[in-house]
């Protein structure tokens, strides 16, 4: 117990914002002659271990930059994965591999004492959990989760999940995690979207009492459909991912969680989304996705919360907080609203200057700070709204779409809250709902009827509306479209598409970085009450956000080519990175008297909008991209969306209040 205080105690005074701030190179760890993979520190934070494409492992002393022990570990492809097994006295390391083999280390003997080769591809992730000793997880592309027991009367591996049995034999897992304040929860990302959550327990009983039942032996249509009991999982994604998908699919552009972590408190599940951003969910107050991911029935005029439902029976649903967008009879008077206090004001004003020279990134970080302080101002989330909109990048048409709705649920009367909801629902492919929206804002402001901006989102609806409208019967008749694969192969179960309408959507997004080249990319918490976000990129940085906010604060230059693993130390401001280039670098808060290196990037902004490109970008493009030559086809300004102007400003969206 006193031990766990001082570490308490070194967590809460080692890691503060002023080092953040100063964060630099500290040392470069040489030793391996292929690309880093991963990267795990012990307990106690005076090991770290490294496996690479050599296929050997090394375990260092980082305090002194020393190489302890190095291992080839009997793996005949790329080591993607190492872990210390809890309780062996760091005595016991485990490998997953390009091999599909996963293997148990003795370090004290430099012997590989187990293989497992159960999987039939690439192995991935290890996970470890304190509370079940000598037992383990791996996640391969097999699309299996499975689970190892080390004792001595039973060494072997058993399926824990089969995720073909839910998405069909195309899907492949690449990561997972356990909660580490209960080791009961078990996390997977896998292609796609949609982020699990597991209850092992709760598996592991509904396992053992099928065994146990008369009827055991016989297995029905339902047993086979049913391999998880109901409750066991629960899902997670980007509320707007659904939806994009088809649009990426034909765009190459691939959506696959890449790194998966939980919070120290285990309340926050962090994700790397490969080919979007890095999203955070909390898993205590979970929220629904503002945009349903299934068509839904007609309701009753009385059960309506967005108001009509699309002409052919089926809404595409704007799922809604319970005051939804429908607005109440009559003319609108703006409610009252507290008044800022002047440091907040002060801060208000910069984001609109910044807003008026169209520094979109600065205005919404700014807008963001005030946010933070003042949860309960309409203004500063209509404000901030406008702000994403202009910028374009991905994902922020949904993070304006809720700023909106979070606006008008502190202030219902918000004029301009009510017409960017509008346009957002438009840009985000709701156009039924758009309309619906537009035709209540005219009714509760009629003065802004027969505004440019009205009128020219007007026509940008019925526009696309009529270009709808030959397809409409197609659509009527195909389901739920956008949860459901193509061909038997990649076939979604019926359970699956239960799980994906139940997803919890999440409470933070972070921009900045790259994730499109390599599908082991991860992102941390950081900091001594996980107070910063970590990720690595494509362009050879890695990023710093601050959580709260999701501000960036800190870029730094970790590889010549992709940053991909970013390991925090247990305890101390000390950050652990690896990518292509065969070393291991450490990173700490650098003394003031010596002048910070040029591994800083100091144009942050710089750095996004390029990311933003490269995520844009035509595959082919960025390849060439990485090879060094300069494609002059890409634009320059926010990805996502057109550079130019909104041709339906008007004073309605024009400006922030």
């Amino acid at each position: 117990m006193q031990e766990r205080g001082a570490l308490g105690f070194e967590r809460h005074y080692h890691v503060t914002d002023p080092f953040i701030r100063r964060l630099g190179l500290e040392a470069e760890l040489q030793g391996h002659s292929g690309c880093v993979n991963c990267l795990e520190w012990n307990e106690k934070g005076d090991l770290l271990a490294s496996g690479s494409d050599d296929q050997h492992t090394i375990v260092w002393d980082p305090l002194h930059h020393k190489k302890l022990l190095s291992m080839h570990t009997g793996h005949t492809a790329n080591i993607f994965s190492v872990k210390f097994l809890p309780h062996s006295g760091d005595r016991i390391l485990i490998t997953g591999a390009a091999d599909s083999k996963v293997h148990v280390h003795d370090l004290t003997v430099k012997e590989t004492v187990h293989m497992f080769g159960d999987h039939t591809n690439r192995v991935k992730r290890i996970a470890t959990a304190p509370m079940w000793p000598n037992t383990f997880w791996s996640a391969a592309e097999d699309g299996l989760i499975r689970q190892y027991d080390l004792r001595e009367n039973s060494k072997r591996s058993e399926v824990l999940i089969d995720l073909t049995e839910y998405c069909g034999q195309l899907v492949e897992a690449k990561c997972l995690t356990v909660n580490p304040q209960d080791n009961n929860y078990l996390a997977v990302g896998a292609s796609g979207p949609f982020v699990r959550l597991y209850d092992i327990r709760m598996i592991h009983n509904h396992r053992k009492s099928m065994k146990q039942s008369p009827s055991a032996g016989v297995h029905t249509f339902c047993d086979r459909q049913k391999p998880l009991p109901d409750g066991a999982a629960q899902y997670y994604v980007a509320g707007h991912l659904p939806v994009k998908l088809p649009d990426y699919n034909n765009r190459l552009r691939v959506l696959v969680a890449t790194y998966v972590t939980f919070s120290p408190d285990g309340t926050e599940l962090l994700v790397n989304m490969g080919g979007e951003q890095v999203y955070l969910f909390d898993l205590t107050y979970k929220q629904r996705p503002y945009t349903f991911l299934l068509p839904k029935k007609c309701h009753t005029s009385g059960e309506v919360q967005n108001g009509k439902t699309s002409t052919n029976g089926v809404s595409n649903g704007i799922h809604l907080h319970s005051n939804g967008f429908r607005l109440s009879e009559g003319r609108a008077h703006v409610s009252p609203q507290v008044e800022l206090p002047p440091y907040l004001e002060r801060i208000k004003q910069q984001a609109n200057e910044a807003f008026a020279c169209q520094l979109w990134t600065q205005a919404i970080q700014l807008y963001s700070k005030a946010v933070q302080k003042a949860p309960n101002n309409a203004m500063l989330y209509g404000n901030r709204a406008a702000a994403y909109m202009k910028r374009k990048w991905d994902g922020d048409h949904y993070d304006a779409l809720r700023d909106c709705l979070k606006a008008i649920s502190l202030n219902p009367c918000h004029l301009k809250a009510h017409f960017r909801l509008a346009r957002c629902l438009f840009e985000l492919k709701y156009v039924a709902e758009a309309l619906e929206c537009l035709d209540d804002f005219k009714g509760k402001f009629p003065e802004q009827a027969h505004s440019s901006a009205c009128d020219a989102l007007d026509r940008d609806i019925n526009a696309a509306l009529f270009s709808k409208s030959d397809n409409a019967e197609d659509k009527k008749g195909g389901g739920p479209i956008r949860l459901r694969a193509t061909g038997r192969k990649d076939s979604i179960s019926e359970d699956e598409m239960v799980l994906r309408e139940r997803s919890y959507d999440y409470k933070f997004r972070y921009c900045g970085h790259c994730n499109t080249t390599t599908d082991i990319k991860e992102a941390n918490f950081f900091g001594s009450n996980a107070q910063y976000i970590v990720s690595g990129s494509d362009d050879g940085s890695f990023f710093i956000w601050e959580k709260e906010t999701t501000n960036l604060v800190r870029v730094l230059q970790g590889d010549e080519s992709i940053v991909n693993c970013l390991q925090p130390h247990p305890s101390y401001c000390f950050l652990a990175t690896s990518g292509i280039d065969p070393v291991v670098r450490l990173w700490n808060p650098r003394p003031e008297s010596e002048t910070l290196n040029g591994r800083v990037v100091v144009d942050m902004e710089g750095a996004s909008q390029a990311n933003q490109r490269r995520m844009n970008a035509d595959p082919l493009e960025v390849m060439l991209l990485n090879m060094g030559y300069r494609i002059t086809g890409l634009t320059s300004g926010g990805a996502g969306g057109s550079d130019d102007e909104d041709s339906s400003e008007g004073q309605v969206q024009c400006r922030p209040s």
